[in-house]
């Protein structure tokens, strides 16, 4: 198992994928019509199946992933170093995200 992880981390390096989605064009892919279309229609049939689940889950990513982009988030590491005061707020969200998905998952399932 535990090489099975080596090689999994080592394809997710050499794919440069961390990078990829770091250097997303946000106002480009929603501007997009062959992203926004579907993603649209996705969304709507979401809501007529009642899918509160699925769009919670689809919120929640949105919402890290504006959230790591941030000033306040991309300033946590300066020069490699964490900054010890921004810890707190950060590993909040994460326990509020984390909170949500047990609720959605666990709790309140389907």
């Amino acid at each position: 198992m535990p090489d099975f992880l080596i090689s999994f981390f080592d394809l997710i390096g050499n794919s440069l994928l961390i990078e990829q989605v770091r250097d997303v064009d946000v106002k480009g892919v929603f501007t997009n019509p062959w992203f926004l279309v579907p993603f649209v229609v996705l969304i709507g049939w979401w809501c007529y199946k009642q899918a509160v689940n699925n769009l919670v889950f689809l919120a929640l990513g949105m919402g890290v992933w504006w959230f790591s982009g941030t000033p306040y988030a991309t300033g946590l590491v300066i020069n490699g170093e964490i900054q010890a005061g921004k810890i707190l707020p950060v590993a909040g969200v994460g326990v509020g995200v984390l909170l949500v998905v047990i609720y959605f998952v666990f709790i309140r399932s389907d």
